[in-house]
């Protein structure tokens, strides 16, 4: 074992863990000791209660402790096998029954002192009668610190197949080993940590895993989460120090006459813009003449038309003789930010206005050279920053849905020596206390008003007795040629856990549409999986028509604009958070006809039901957003699928009291010298590259 740098060690320098282990810990993104040691147990069992065998009683959950005596196996009626072990402490037997674990037997060998925890209770059988033990947990007992009974217990999600007795097991040799080895270091200055009476980092690790008491579990947790939000929050500090001391390498006038000839582009729009695109496309011309170069989030919700406001910025540079680079998260959603500006300057060139070229770059369309090098604007994905591109005459970069990602996308320009722009864009409703945490760089826009003709998508939850019946008026709009359908499900193929739930994959719930429910409509199936070109011919046959029913997964959640499409169904609607669901819904009501929302859930909880009514009663993408943050928390606020902001590890966003402390932190460390504190600069150095390697 490595003595220097100990949690740096690789995760599969763990002692008596098998590969398997290894590997489900690595799915998880967990590679080294302190990876590990940031893996956070989302509740507790109070195991702690202990009582001797001598005075054993009914209990709901107990910890009693002995030496075996021996243990036999009956099987009951129904067939089942019956585990009965005694234990005898101080003279007294006690007896502890499991079912259909005969190799219990072989394990719990006579003479071995084991302690155990589970559910005091009445006993009834041939062989016996009176207080018997139902166990949850068992370990060996040496008179040594427990890990699994007599204790407060730390439960962790439990994924790729890991069980919180494994978490709890591997997290406790790091603790034990970093007593002896110590490598948890105190980041943040002693004078704040002490003034605000937060507890030491190091102790708060050792809390948080395993607490002596449910009030220090608490303390502990509200440190590591002052920990996350500063962290996250000093980053966005430095990222905005650093910016204000650039100089854009493309400084655009604000000159009358590329004043007039944007008035004259978005006089000849086929539309008239909104009082709040004027307000945001103002703001932006306002930053194209400063000194220091743009960096902007243009928010706004579904629809609201923030494709526009980003087309005049990128007209604005091409006056200025700039380029512009347009990034888009996904093929699809690039694909129809081309179809959108290109129509956009067509329909302007009618008026004699001189429009820029734009071309488009994705992993299945790739432009000969000379076009790259002749295009004023370039759409596609993150590919085309590999694209031999002159920086020096790229002036603005336009990015979508990736929040934070736009500043590690720049870097990759100004690596290259210049010093672009930089207008990112969401469609994604983020609640003003996350704006101020994690994009506290960034200077925002809000599209905070919707275009003309934009009518509310009637939402329902759908009762599992009425699916029949909605299935059969979808089938009569379908036949009135007034419909086209999405068909949203939350996987493609469900996994052995999932197999027995109602819960409903794209691949099997389309063979199902197509052949049992709309055998006389065209159905077909889109999904991440796909070639580029299926996916595209897919989308090409949706939009002329030629698909009535689309059965997806969330890879239509941006990007796709069927003016004809009415209806979309959301299979397993309590999956997504109420921000992405807004998403899907705004996939319809594009065209100007009246658009339904139909959301079906295999869940029945009050909680969830509440949740989705809230969400059909509520159009107000914000609104929706804050009451999210308030329900759900942070962690699950945006799902695994929203680009650019960080899945919180046990910080909560919505706690306002824990974000204004970090506010303060972070104002305290601006009036020192950062580097005083190594550690810090070492957290918001890993920060930083975790960022960028999930982009």
């Amino acid at each position: 074992m490595k003595k220097a740098d100990f949690l740096e060690n690789p995760i599969a320098l763990l002692p008596r863990t098998s590969g398997v282990t290894i590997r489900r810990l690595k799915l998880l993104g967990i590679a080294s000791f302190w990876d590990l040691l940031n893996y956070f147990p989302f509740r507790y069992e109070d195991y702690s209660r202990i009582i001797p065998i001598n005075r054993l009683h009914p209990a709901p959950f107990a910890t009693i402790r002995g030496k075996v005596l021996h243990g036999t196996q009956h099987y009951t009626k129904r067939g089942f096998s019956q585990q009965k072990i005694a234990i005898e402490e101080a003279g007294a037997i006690a007896y502890l029954i499991w079912y259909n674990q005969p190799y219990l037997l072989r394990m719990l060998k006579v003479g071995s002192m084991i302690s155990v925890v589970g559910r005091i209770d009445y006993f009834r059988s041939s062989a016996h009668s009176g207080l018997a033990l139902f166990p949850e947990e068992y370990e060996f007992y040496d008179k040594k610190e427990t890990l699994h009974t007599g204790r407060i217990i730390p439960i962790y999600p439990e994924k790729r197949g890991l069980s919180s007795r494994t978490i709890r097991e591997k997290i406790a040799h790091i603790l034990m080993e970093e007593r002896k080895n110590p490598g948890v270091v105190e980041p943040f200055p002693m004078d704040f940590i002490r003034a605000k009476e937060l507890l030491d980092e190091r102790a708060a690790y050792r809390e948080v895993h395993f607490p002596s008491n449910l009030a220090a579990a608490e303390a502990a947790r509200k440190r590591l989460s002052f920990d996350e939000l500063t962290i996250i929050k000093l980053s966005s500090y430095m990222v905005k120090k650093a910016w204000r001391n650039e100089k854009v390498s493309n400084k655009f006038s604000q000159s009358n006459i590329v004043k007039n000839k944007v008035n004259t582009f978005t006089h000849n729009l086929p539309f008239v813009l909104t009082k709040a695109q004027k307000r945001c496309i103002e703001e932006i011309m306002t930053d194209f003449s400063k000194p220091t170069p743009m960096n902007r989030l243009l928010q706004g919700e579904v629809g609201s038309g923030k494709t526009v406001v980003a087309a005049i910025a990128a007209y604005a540079a091409y006056l200025h003789e700039s380029r512009t680079l347009f990034l888009a998260p996904t093929e699809i959603l690039a694909m129809q930010h081309y179809k959108t500006l290109s129509q956009l300057f067509i329909d302007s060139s009618q008026s004699h206005i001189d429009y820029p070229s734009v071309v488009l770059c994705t992993a299945s369309i790739k432009p000969k050279k000379d076009m790259l090098e002749k295009a004023n604007i370039i759409l596609g994905t993150h590919a085309i920053l590999n694209k031999t591109i002159h920086p020096e005459t790229v002036g603005l970069v336009i990015i979508d849905e990736q929040q934070k990602f736009g500043v590690s996308q720049r870097a990759l320009i100004k690596k290259k020596g210049a010093y672009p722009h930089l207008l990112t864009m969401t469609a994604t409703p983020i609640p003003r206390t996350v704006l101020l945490t994690i994009f506290a760089e960034l200077d925002l826009s809000v599209i905070d008003e919707m275009p003309r003709g934009r009518g509310a998508v009637k939402t329902f939850l759908v009762p599992p007795e009425k699916r029949s019946a909605a299935y059969a008026w979808i089938k009569k709009e379908i036949q009135k040629k007034r419909s086209q359908v999405f068909v949203v499900c939350p996987f493609i193929d469900l996994s052995e856990k999932e197999t027995l739930t109602s819960v409903k994959a794209a691949k099997k719930e389309f063979i199902y549409l197509k052949n049992t429910v709309f055998p006389a409509s065209s159905v077909e199936l889109l999904h991440g999986r796909m070639k580029s070109n299926e996916k595209e011919t897919v989308m090409k046959r949706f939009t002329s028509g030629h698909i009535d029913v689309l059965v997806s997964t969330p890879v239509v959640e941006v990007g796709i604009d069927i003016p004809n499409a009415t209806i979309i169904i959301i299979e397993g609607a309590e999956r997504f958070g109420l921000s992405q669901l807004h998403q899907l819904r705004g996939r319809v009501g594009r065209g100007g006809k009246q658009s339904y929302c139909l959301l079906f859930t295999g869940v029945s909880d009050e909680k969830v039901e509440g949740r989705l009514r809230t969400f059909s009663s509520v159009y107000n993408g914000f609104e929706l957003a804050e009451y999210d943050l308030k329900i759900r928390g942070g962690g699950e606020l945006f799902g695994t699928r929203q680009h650019g902001v960080p899945m919180l590890k046990i910080a909560s966003f919505s706690d306002k009291a824990l974000l204004n402390l970090a506010h303060e932190c972070v104002s305290f460390i601006a009036t020192h010298d950062i580097s005083n504190y190594p550690e810090l600069q070492k957290r918001l150095k890993q920060y930083t590259i975790s960022l960028i390697s999930r982009d």
